[in-house]
């Protein structure tokens, strides 16, 4: 009886790390001084059991905004957002927080994030506004999570939420305006929560670039996304390795699903109300679908042309032509298909000495992209 006693705990444990890992985002928010753009920036590397995405514009109704937001692949309704901008400067993205809780709202009353960060895509122009959302709407939200937002007049902040109430860091009190979260809260309970080795990695891979106000949407997907530095190990396990490692606590994982970046425009005065004409031609979604290393940067733009064919729901069940390139990649990486297989990076595949490895090969692709979606966007 006692060993069948321990089993189960056994049991239950590992399907709560299982469930832990499948939603274990790594997210960023940068401010305008910290880009040498002076464009401020919204970062997540997603993980999601939902291993399909897709992109997707929604216009709306008159009195509120249009937006184009990352959508699960089965989402037919587009009712729950992931990550997203409107037509009115403000974007918007979360990662899950298992430290901030406070009551007993049962799991089947919570993971409304979703549909949460959908409605302030509709209804928000500002930080201020988002702020003024969570203030009003009914609780318990159904909610456990680190809210990061950033508006057209250059103001961001995290906002660390639960059921009824919350906590605003604000990208203004960051001395060097850059502010990273994973999966648990800076102002939840210490000690508790996911993602300490991410955060620190994250922190790490960032700092030659913060120092100087050099982040730009690329070091955030090609560099932060793509890297298997282990802070912890103090190793970057890309380099001679051998061909297989176990993938623990690295920030691109089995469970990543987009890297994205919402790059947003030079902050305007107080006084000023940015259009969505002007928001169609300086702010930028760079979305990566897909297991990050594996993953091919798209320019997004907030207007119905905005998407491109490859990144919708085009195809079957939902699923994006790019987003199905990716997996098959992914695919190939993760190849052991039997026994704990999943947990086991075939790095050959990623890197070779050949140069023939997906990031190797991916990398500059997507640094051409930029470059020229750059160019074509400062011109104007």
């Amino acid at each position: 009886m006692k060993k069948t006693y321990i089993l189960l705990i056994v049991l239950s444990m590992a399907s709560i790390i299982g469930a832990v890992d499948a939603v274990a985002c790594t997210s960023a928010i940068i401010a305008a001084k910290a880009n040498p753009y002076g464009r401020p920036l919204l970062w997540k590397n997603r993980d999601t059991s939902k291993a399909d995405n897709k992109v997707e514009y929604v216009a709306t109704n008159a009195g509120e905004h249009s937006y184009v937001a990352l959508f699960n692949a089965e989402d037919k309704n587009l009712e729950e957002a992931w990550m997203g901008m409107n037509d009115a400067g403000f974007a918007i993205m979360n990662t899950a927080s298992y430290n901030i809780k406070d009551d007993n709202v049962p799991q089947s009353k919570m993971d409304r994030e979703g549909y949460l960060m959908t409605i302030a895509l509709r209804k928000c122009r500002t930080v201020d506004d988002f702020a003024n959302l969570l203030d009003t709407l009914p609780r318990p939200m159904g909610v456990e999570a680190n809210f990061g937002v950033i508006d057209a007049y250059g103001d961001g902040a995290y906002f660390e939420t639960n059921n009824h109430s919350f906590n605003r860091i604000n990208l203004s009190d960051s001395e060097d305006g850059v502010i990273v979260r994973t999966n648990y809260s800076h102002t939840g309970r210490p000690n508790e929560g996911f993602g300490f080795v991410r955060e620190a990695t994250a922190c790490h891979l960032l700092a030659p670039y913060r120092e100087k106000g050099g982040i730009t949407p690329e070091i955030l997907t090609e560099t932060v996304s793509r890297s298997f530095w282990h802070d912890l190990m103090q190793k970057d396990f890309s380099e001679g390795e051998g061909r297989w490692i176990v993938d623990q606590d690295f920030i691109p994982r089995y469970t990543t699903t987009a890297t994205v970046v919402i790059e947003g425009c030079r902050p305007i005065e107080k006084s000023e109300i940015i259009s969505p004409k002007e928001v169609a031609e300086q702010y930028i979604m760079w979305t990566g679908l897909g297991y990050a290393p594996c993953s091919e940067i798209v320019a997004v733009r907030c207007m119905p042309d905005g998407v491109a064919p490859g990144l919708r729901g085009l195809s079957k069940n939902g699923h994006s032509e790019i987003g199905d390139k990716a997996q098959a990649r992914k695919a190939k990486v993760f190849s052991i298909k039997k026994g704990n297989g999943n947990k086991y990076i075939d790095m050959s595949k990623l890197f070779n000495k050949e140069g023939t490895g997906y990031v190797q090969t991916l990398v500059p692709k997507n640094l051409e992209t930029y470059r020229k979606v750059r160019e074509i966007r400062d011109a104007k």
